[in-house]
């Protein structure tokens, strides 16, 4: 039953999903808002859930017998791009608080799109700065819920 890596890491993110969505079901609920905390939280936890269950169905892609044969770099391009990103999410974790949530993300959509390869930058400019406005709007306005200011006034 669980002969491929697809299954394993399938059945192991399904049961996340279900620990979090309890999680979740748990947090206590605010009266005088529009959209309780529980939420978003509930809705990712359904849709690792839906998206674990798929994984399992997926066939995994064999391995070419030269490709197992020979033992691969420990910091190949692959994991080279991984820790990237983890710095980046680092740094977003860090930054958030002190710049706020507009500029950090600005910065973090920019950036990531430039690391993996992304050449045209007006769009990617553009695009960095109106996802963090979008979102900073439905946040703020639309569900009452503070994001961080940082430097900004507003």
């Amino acid at each position: 039953m669980l002969s491929s890596q697809n299954k394993k890491v399938s059945l192991f993110l399904i049961v996340l999903g279900v620990v979090f969505v309890i999680m979740s079901v748990r947090l206590p609920e605010y009266p005088l808002v529009p959209v309780d905390a529980d939420a978003i939280p509930i809705i990712l936890g359904c849709l690792l859930i839906f998206l674990s269950i798929l994984l399992f169905f997926i066939k995994d892609e064999p391995k070419d017998s030269e490709d197992s044969e020979q033992s691969e770099p420990f910091f190949n391009a692959d994991r080279k791009m991984l820790f990237l990103f983890g710095g980046f999410i680092l740094l977003y974790i860090v930054l958030l608080e002190w710049l706020g949530f507009l500029i950090t993300t600005a910065l973090f959509i920019f950036t990531s799109t430039f690391a993996l390869g992304y050449k045209k930058h007006v769009t990617n400019i553009i695009v960095a700065i109106a996802i963090p406005i979008v979102f900073y709007y439905l946040f703020n306005y639309v569900l009452k819920i503070s994001l961080p200011k940082g430097i900004l006034p507003f």
